[in-house]
């Protein structure tokens, strides 16, 4: 899906273009790129910029993984003359959390590369005229403000942008800041932890303006609606452009484990066309949701919460963070099962902890010396950067990567097919989500959300510092992985497609039930609740042999 950060830049650069910030005489001309699914060509955009007589170049909403990314293309930029800006989770974090300027900020600064730290609201305008008048700063940190968000203008990309993404989805924040302390989180350091929001009329400006360009799927990047304290009228307004004027909305949304305490919330949220929600499940073990500041998830309330989404349809994705404190191979492949056969999510992700610059986490490492990797391109959530307390590196990436496969093994996946046939959803888009889970992480073995269809390989373009491959070694190798990993997928999709065949034949589909799928209870002896004396004290139970409780 595109990025919000992306989408939001644009919307106030071509505001600004609009206002014609920089006067009558000058146009300014506003172009996005999203590497995920577009070649970067340096040369050619600076040779657009030194034809318009003048521009710059900014890297927009860069997390830590893609800093050295942005680095690499941004050195090639100014090795052309042009003018960079970075901004994003990196810059920001790193600058509200850390005392001082560290070594890849400074390297930036000293290769003339402008930062921008914090939100770009109240701040674009100023920059664009610096960058014109020639008078950049090395830094623009805009970390004390948080703007207001209601009436500005709105995040949008051009049409043939979100072409190039599946499903012809785009991104909106309906508002910003979580009020919760996830002590690895980033976004409560980054845009704060008070909700500010844009309006329900700006949500349906949004709206209007994405369906006249023929897109009306949405994911709303809330890090969690459920606390957007407009949620009711912005689902209302939604609601009535469904059901009063005919839109086609589908909404993906993020929420937290309480959100089904709310009156009304996943009522009106499937009016609203929420199809999807991603819930930060993190862990089923009490002690390390503690550990983590999240003393909001109760595992209690899981399956409650998880079967009131399953009665509007809604598809649930989940995360779940693999290194906390009391996190032991065996205790993750324990905790993989329990989910899998007592609680209704459709698509786990998994996350290994990793300290991001800008959490609690690597503040207080860094600030006590401990080792964490300097290599900033593996803090992507899915390779191990410091030191765990009962298991080694090597450990920690293989209880990683085996999650995977327990999840999404070929009997478990026939399972949630199962249960998609049972609740309403389609067989067909559960298909190819399962298949698209699988083989990113199996066979591309990288995470779901960094990947997509057919991975393009540029034989020129690599890291600096690694040699190029000849084109008779590179194509060839090219080639034979690209038909191998077909073949694997093409196998997967045909198991896949019987059982959804063998499944619409069925009859009796839509009356499958597991214990996942049957109501709460209060005589449920689950073993979600009982595996542990911390989760057998959150239940309220009393202590009694695990036998027992199966």
């Amino acid at each position: 899906m595109p990025s919000n950060s992306l989408a939001a830049l644009y919307g106030l650069a071509t505001d600004c273009a609009a206002r014609q910030v920089l006067g009558t005489d000058t146009q300014i001309v506003v172009d996005a790129y999203d590497e995920t699914n577009t070649r970067i060509r340096p040369e050619r955009i600076a040779r657009d910029i030194r034809q318009a007589g003048a521009g710059l170049v900014g890297f927009v909403g860069v997390q830590s993984n893609q800093y050295p990314r942005a680095m690499d293309l941004a050195r090639r930029f100014r090795a052309l003359g042009i003018d960079v800006v970075i901004g994003g989770f990196h810059v920001s974090g790193t600058l509200a959390m850390l005392p001082a300027i560290t070594p890849e900020l400074q390297e930036a600064i000293d290769l003339g590369i402008v930062l921008y730290a914090g939100e770009a609201e109240d701040g674009l305008e100023a920059l664009l005229r610096d960058a014109a008048a020639g008078r950049l700063q090395p830094i623009y940190n805009h970390m004390a403000t948080l703007p207001n968000l209601a009436g500005v203008p709105i995040p949008w990309l051009p049409p043939d942008r979100v072409a190039r993404t599946a499903g012809r989805m785009t991104t909106f924040d309906a508002g910003r800041g979580c009020p919760f302390q996830c002590s690895f989180c980033t976004i409560i350091n980054v845009q704060g932890r008070v909700s500010r929001r844009r309006t329900a009329d700006d949500v349906e400006a949004i709206v209007r303006r994405n369906a006249a360009q023929g897109v009306q799927s949405f994911f709303i990047t809330d890090d969690n609606f459920a606390r957007n304290k407009d949620w009711e009228p912005i689902f209302d307004r939604l609601i009535a452009l469904r059901e009063q004027e005919g839109f086609t909305i589908k909404l993906t949304i993020q929420v937290d484990t309480l959100c089904h305490r709310i009156p009304g919330f996943i009522e009106k949220a499937g009016r609203a066309g929420v199809a999807r929600v991603f819930i930060g499940l993190e862990s089923i073990n009490p002690d390390s949701l503690l550990a983590a500041k999240k003393k909001q998830n109760r595992i209690t309330e899981y399956r409650n919460m998880l079967l009131a989404w399953k009665r509007i349809r809604a598809v649930i994705w989940a995360g779940y963070i693999i290194g906390f404190p009391a996190d032991t191979p065996a205790t993750v492949a324990r905790d993989i099962r329990i989910i899998q056969h007592e609680l209704p999510i459709d698509f786990l992700e998994f996350f290994i902890l990793t300290p991001l610059p800008g959490s609690e986490d690597h503040q207080k490492l860094a600030l006590a010396g401990t080792e964490m990797d300097a290599d900033l391109n593996r803090y992507d959530t899915f390779h191990v950067v410091t030191a765990h307390g009962g298991m080694s590196r090597g450990a920690w990436e293989q209880a990683y990567w085996t999650a995977w496969r327990s999840y999404y093994s070929p009997a478990h996946m026939v399972t949630l097919m199962r249960r998609a046939a049972a609740t309403g959803i389609s067989l067909g888009k559960m298909l190819t989500m399962l298949l698209s889970f699988w083989s990113l992480s199996l066979v591309e073995h990288t995470h779901p959300l960094e990947g997509g269809y057919l991975r393009r390989k540029v034989r020129t373009e690599r890291r600096p510092g690694l040699p190029i491959v000849p084109a008779w070694r590179f194509w060839p190798g090219y080639a034979a992985d690209m038909a191998m990993k077909h073949a694997r997928i093409g196998s997967m999709a045909a198991r896949l497609l019987l059982v959804r065949r063998e499944l619409k034949r069925d009859e009796a589909a839509r009356d499958y039930r597991d214990l996942a799928l049957t109501p709460v209870s209060d005589d449920d002896a689950l073993e979600l609740l009982t595996v542990t004396e911390t989760a057998r004290r959150a239940a309220g139970t009393k202590l009694r042999p695990l036998a027992n409780a199966r």
